[in-house]
């Protein structure tokens, strides 16, 4: 059994102690050691009367049970006199139990002026005046606890209670500014809502239930808040028979409308369940935990557009959901007889994609991944009725543009992936927009297997105001015949098989659908034909063996109808990279155009060995911090315009192992050290680095929890969003560091000067008149220092840190050099060579170092 709370030698004021609820706060903190002051006016619910037998009976209970005990007969609107008896009597004072209340209940348009005025004197009033009364002697000693006492009126509301609703309401709010203004002097502020029976609820309850409304088993609650080994503060609880429990705020998802965007009232209609639907919800703790949304949607920058097909700002800020598929080898031979294979059933190449037991090895074709993509997006769709956040069109709007397929490692022959979209980009093309969903899948290792690409036009949804989006052609044929030419008739029910992998639109099976949108008869899947296309240049190029297989690119160009000739031409480039072709021989039509196929050199091997195998212990399993730059590196290489636009420099600072890493988005590099001049500071773990590129880590959430820290210009870490695009980085895939690498920690120590600069700091307070009383604490880098300035009647500069301090100034020793001699304190702010924590009202104070260098 845990140890008896005590209160022995504190001193506890109980208002409104004379009957009910704070005669019975009263009577247990007396129990347990507590002096207690039994304030009570002695008058009646309504607040009419006065009287001492009240407060005297109280008095007379404790001290008849060996308690100590002292009665006060003030109003509470007179709170400095309440707490003046305990200091005369007793000399200090420990706690405040704000208990006193009167009820004057009429409906709203019967209320008098009076009846609100009282209701709010004494509720709201008298709990200011006693707390203010006491609030210098708990700053002084470090020390208070103070108790507000709501009700369920005021959280929910109840008829013929508006002022006492009200008043209690603000209790709550004035209870939580104490609680944060309260905190670092250990003075504890919380709020309860009793359920009991008292002069103030007779005749609202019933009998039966008041009779079971015991005060007895709502001050318990009141004592555990008020006792010194309790680090609860800014609580709202409801207590009463018997039931014990904290309330907290619940916030709707809500709706974010970017800024720069008109929002109309139909704009908000169109999104109440999202405004006002809980079945999405956060929990607020704290102001800045209620203002994350919205200093979110400001450092996102201006709206991208939208219209009633799709939100831009939407679509690209929030993830499409996972989702699972599971696949063996009749999968694999299914899709690949829905591409083609298996039509000459000697061919030996076909055999292989659809023969399990097949003596050369059965093996998966690579285009195989994009057909979960496709039927899990397909059914999304059917399931909601949008493709995802911010789209609102179904897929009646999609025409299917272009798709690029990448695949890492063979596919496995059975086992479950895992599929993770976004939306990359969206273009606005005047009559309607292009929409880019990207897929990136999983084995069950963890491991990316595959990532497809696709482009999706959507009729009718563009003239947002958006860009167009890149022009120009790619993978155009060289002007030459083509190398190889693979030609394949289509099967009359080709599409009603290829629809089994997963891809089930009616246009592809259903003639009345079909007409229906102006075609004559059901048409072959656009993905059908890239899969017959791949299939023929494996068999052209890599001997057949689709493990060569790296990637393809293509454009539908045109529709392809079961029962016309396929025909691929193929051109050989440098490298591995075959630019390819696909006509319908019947009507001399492309139907796939700017296409290419890459190859691997050789079979892609896995950078972690099978399950049942054992991994050598210098072979790295998760990717380090220098695999992430390297892969970063890579990626400025190849989008030198895009990077080089940003234009600033991020220090990154890790740790968990700690490193240090410089981005320097104006040359172009990255470096494997610190920097002095850097535009943007982040502090995180590796974790959280990994996380954030893999796209599993939102970076606003987890400055919002504390986890990554930023420093400097806040809004170029905006600017870090291509890090989402760099490929996944590979375990062991960076070069190691040289032993000669220089990190910030090996960099020469420059001399510091903050000595000196506070030396004279000190010497220039003391010819200035006596300063606002505030505690300054000066956190200094590069060298490291401590140095604490109490500005006051007589002003004092230290070394070291305090805890109690006003404001935390952190900044290099070289910018404090610069702010001695006469930079502004504004300028350096602007510059991110200076950061405050804390009152930054008391910024202004720093003014006082110019000139002393």
């Amino acid at each position: 059994m845990s140890k008896k709370l005590r209160f022995d030698d504190q001193v506890v004021v109980v208002t409104g102690a004379g009957n009910g609820l704070g005669r019975s706060h009263a009577l247990m903190f007396a129990k347990r050691g507590a002096k207690v002051v039994v304030n009570d006016l002695g008058g009646s619910k309504n607040g009419a009367g006065g009287g001492q037998t009240a407060a005297d009976r109280v008095v007379q209970e404790i001290t008849d049970m060996g308690g100590i005990a002292v009665a006060n007969y003030d109003s509470v609107e007179f709170g400095e006199k309440i707490v003046q008896t305990a200091i005369d009597t007793y000399g200090r004072i420990d706690v405040v139990v704000n208990n006193a209340g009167i009820l004057r209940d009429k409906s709203f348009p019967k209320m008098s002026d009076e009846d609100w005025r009282l209701v709010f004197l004494v509720h709201m009033h008298g709990a200011y005046r006693v707390t203010h009364a006491a609030w210098p002697y708990f700053r002084e000693q470090q020390y208070g606890r103070v108790i507000m006492t709501s009700s369920a009126a005021g959280i929910y509301g109840n008829f013929g209670q508006a002022n006492y609703g009200a008043a209690k309401l603000g209790l709550v709010g004035f209870a939580n500014t104490l609680a944060v203004e309260g905190r670092k002097r250990n003075i504890h502020v919380n709020t309860i809502a009793p359920l009991a029976a008292s002069r103030l609820t007779q005749g609202i309850f019933p009998e039966n239930l008041f009779d079971t409304l015991k005060p007895e088993l709502v001050s318990p609650l009141v004592l555990w808040l008020c006792h010194n080994a309790c680090t609860e503060t800014g609580g709202l609880f409801e207590v009463g028979g018997g039931f014990f429990s904290k309330l907290r705020w619940e916030r709707a998802k809500g709706q974010v409308f970017r800024i720069g965007r008109s929002v109309s009232p139909e704009d908000v209609q169109s999104r109440w369940s999202q405004i006002a639907g809980f079945e999405e919800s956060t929990h607020p703790r704290d102001i800045t935990g209620s203002m994350g949304p919205v200093i979110e949607n400001v450092q996102a920058g201006p709206s991208k557009g939208s219209n009633r097909f799709i939100d831009v700002d939407v679509a690209l800020s929030q993830p499409l959901p996972d989702y699972k598929t599971t696949h063996d080898e009749r999968d694999l031979s299914l899709y690949a007889l829905g591409v083609g294979a298996g039509t000459d059933p000697m061919n030996e190449q076909d055999l292989r994609y659809v023969y399990e037991q097949h003596g050369k090895g059965f093996h998966a074709l690579p285009t195989y991944s994009v057909a979960p993509t496709v039927s899990g997006m397909v059914n999304h769709s059917a399931e909601t009725g949008s493709m995802g956040p911010g789209l609102y069109f179904g897929l009646e709007r999609l025409l299917h543009g272009e798709q690029k397929t990448e695949v890492f490692y063979p596919l496995p022959l059975r086992g479950t992936l895992t599929h993770k979209s976004r939306i990359v980009d969206i273009f606005d093309k005047g009559k309607g927009a292009l929409v880019l969903f990207e897929t990136r899948s999983y084995d069950e290792e963890g491991l990316e297997i595959a990532r497809n690409t696709m482009t999706a036009f959507i009729r009718g949804a563009g003239g947002f105001g958006g860009p167009r989006g890149p022009s120009g052609k790619i993978n155009e044929p060289p002007n030459r015949p083509p190398d190889r030419v693979i030609t394949q008739k289509i099967a009359p029910g080709q599409a009603l098989l290829y629809r089994l992998s997963g891809d089930k639109n009616p246009l592809h099976i259903d003639p009345a659908f079909a007409k229906a949108f102006g075609f004559d008869q059901p048409i072959l899947h656009g993905l059908c034909t890239y899969g017959y296309a791949a299939r023929h240049i494996i068999g052209a190029y890599a001997d057949g063996d689709p493990r060569l297989f790296r990637s393809i690119q293509a454009r539908f160009a045109a529709s392809v109808w079961p029962g016309e000739t396929l025909t691929t031409k193929m051109w050989k480039e440098e490298g591995n990279t075959i630019i390819f072709q696909c006509y319908v021989e019947e009507r001399d039509a492309v139907v796939i155009s700017n296409a290419a196929v890459t190859l691997y050199d050789e079979i892609p091997r896995r950078p972690v060995l099978e399950k049942g195998t054992e991994q050598s212990a210098s072979e790295p399993t998760v990717p380090s911090a220098a695999d992430v730059f390297a892969q970063i590196q890579k990626y400025i290489d190849a989008n030198a315009s895009e990077t080089q636009a940003v234009g600033k420099i991020f220090l990154f600072q890790l740790h968990d192992p700690k490193s240090t890493w410089t981005i320097d988005l104006k040359d172009g590099r990255v470096l494997d050290k610190g920097v002095e001049q850097a535009d943007c500071t982040l502090e995180l773990s590796n974790d959280n680095l990994l996380g954030m590129v893999a796209g599993t880590a939102d970076p606003m959430k987890l400055y919002m929890g504390g986890q990554l820290k930023i420093g400097g210009d806040i809004m170029a870490s905006q600017k870090l969003g291509f890090l989402k695009n760099i490929d996944t980085p590979v375990a062991g895939s960076a070069a190691p560091r040289e032993a000669t690498s220089t990190t910030v920690e090996e960099l020469p120590q420059r001399e510091a000067c903050a000595p000196s600069v506070f030396s004279g700091l000190l010497q220039t307070l003391s010819t200035l008149p006596p300063q606002d009383a505030a505690v300054i604490q000066f956190v200094i880098s590069e060298p490291q220092g401590a140095w604490c300035v109490c500005l006051g009647e007589s002003s004092t500069v230290s070394e070291g840190m305090r805890d109690d301090a006003d404001v935390r100034v952190l900044l290099r020793d070289a910018s404090l050099e610069q702010l001695a001699r006469q930079a502004s304190p504004q300028d350096l702010f602007q510059r991110g060579l200076l950061s405050i924590e804390g009152n930054i009202l008391l910024a202004h104070k720093l003014t006082i170092f110019n000139g002393i260098l």
